[in-house]
């Protein structure tokens, strides 16, 4: 017996698909049969196994057990979650070896997907492929696993609390936050959470839904967190928080209702955690402000540039024993008095945490920012078989210029006007374009840098591509 997955579906850093269309229950019986046919050769024998809202889940979840079980690996069952809740259960397990949650993030209702952790360490690239041919050849281990199921939730959430150590609980009994879980599987443990939690706690959208019916659970589109900036206003709170479909990414404004974008929390974490680990190194994705690197220069910590993707600066972090990275994207990882994993949940109480300890209020550390104009993140289609060429090709354009170019992860050029961004995606057929510079005319000119070099390769800036 073997499996062949849909061409799509098996992703740089995780498994997605269309349910029904490019996903279903015998490609997660076969997510599974692999998974545990690596594991048993790594030495490892069971598994933690989570799943969002998705009305798909529950069946995938099943047939995952299922494969797992058949290849010889038991399986542990913690129910429905955030993603961070599943890492939670197989990172603080000693009898655990790995972790699969069933999630489709931030997608469309109708996507789902797989998100793995394997031995501690994130599942990504090579190893996913790995899957797709133990699946093509049917070369699985053959096995009997059982199940179980365990409550993780309620020990999650106390682990969640522990973000507040130390501080006076007294200093924050005036706080006032809005939140919003966007109907994804972030609402039962934000609601056990805030009972938790002093001060007065507005919530939005708890129940979990995988159809979202009030709005996209993606926090760093700021269309989606209209409902929440409403909410802050009409209650005149201190700020506020958004997370993802599945509890991974954190969105936030402050109580003037400005976006407080993914390097803009982490300028936060890092005023903050730089006080407590002098000289420590805060890693941040390509696509951040170069205020962020500067801020941390300047507090002496040692700013580290990096691939865009989680499991790449999960890997990084170990790499070079950084306590804290982030993206743009809104995943943030705390390796300080943590785990090293990506918890919308833990950043918020870490957000909290930041603001108590550096006497300041979220509103006023937003407000002391420099005011930069950047774009956001400006995505469009290009050929699969294109994408990657053209940045080697706009590499070497500017290698003969003599440009100033980070090549870390796409380039990252930067001028007088401040820098820009072009780089592959590494899940879509798409560029990611990104300028940032201290005007409007110095972005306009920025901007008309990207789109030479596109018109260069025979591409232009066209319409807006979809995440």
């Amino acid at each position: 017996m073997s499996h062949q997955f849909h061409s799509t579906v098996l992703r740089e850093y995780d498994i997605r698909g269309i349910i029904g269309e490019t996903l279903g229950t015998a490609d997660a019986y076969a997510i599974g049969r692999g998974f545990a046919t690596l594991l048993r050769q790594a030495g490892g024998s069971r598994v933690a196994v989570g799943y969002d809202g998705r009305l798909s889940s529950p069946e995938l979840e099943e047939a995952l057990v299922a494969g797992l079980n058949a290849s010889g690996c038991d399986a542990v069952r913690i129910g429905m979650g955030p993603t961070p809740m599943l890492y939670y259960a197989e990172a603080s397990a000693e009898d655990v070896h790995g972790g699969i949650q069933i999630t489709g993030s931030h997608n469309p209702a109708n996507y789902n997907g797989f998100k793995m952790v394997f031995q501690g360490r994130p599942f990504f690239g090579a190893d996913i492929q790995e899957l797709g041919r133990i699946a093509a050849a049917g070369a699985w281990l053959d096995g009997n696993g059982t199940h179980e199921q365990r409550e993780v939730l309620t020990a999650y959430v106390v682990r969640l609390t522990e973000g507040l150590a130390g501080i006076d609980r007294a200093r924050l009994a005036d706080l006032r936050i809005g939140w919003d879980a966007g109907n994804g599987a972030a609402g039962p443990a934000l609601e056990l959470l805030v009972e938790q939690l002093p001060g007065e706690h507005h919530l939005l959208f708890t129940q979990v839904d995988g159809n979202f019916p009030n709005h996209h659970p993606d926090p760093t589109e700021e269309k989606n967190l209209a409902d929440l900036r409403k909410l802050v206003a009409e209650k005149s709170l201190d700020f506020g928080v958004a997370f993802d479909g599945d509890g991974d990414r954190i969105g936030a404004i402050d109580g003037q209702g400005r976006v407080i974008w993914g390097d803009q929390l982490l300028m936060i974490y890092a005023e903050d955690l730089l006080a407590m680990e002098p000289g420590a190194a805060i890693i941040a994705d390509v696509k951040a402000s170069r205020a962020l690197f500067d801020h941390v220069e300047r507090l002496g910590g040692r700013p580290t540039m990096w691939k865009t993707g989680h499991s790449l600066i999960k890997s990084k972090m170990k790499e070079i024993s950084a306590p804290l990275a982030g993206e743009m994207s809104g995943h943030v990882f705390f390796a300080h008095q943590y785990y090293g994993f990506d918890d919308a949940l833990y950043a918020a109480v870490r957000l909290i945490a930041a603001s108590a300890r550096l006497g300041k209020s979220v509103t006023e550390l937003r407000g002391e920012m420099p005011a930069l104009v950047n774009t956001p993140e400006l995505r469009f289609q290009v050929d699969e078989s294109r994408k990657f060429a053209v940045i080697e090709e706009v590499k070497a354009r500017l290698a003969a210029s003599g440009a100033d170019v980070n090549g870390i992860d796409g380039v990252r050029v930067s001028t007088a006007d401040g820098w820009w961004l072009l780089r592959a995606s590494n899940t879509q057929d798409v560029l990611v374009a990104r300028a940032e510079s201290e005007n409007e005319a110095g972005c306009e000119r920025l901007l008309a840098e990207i789109d030479a070099q596109l018109a260069a390769s025979g591409l232009e800036r066209g319409p807006q591509a979809g995440h």
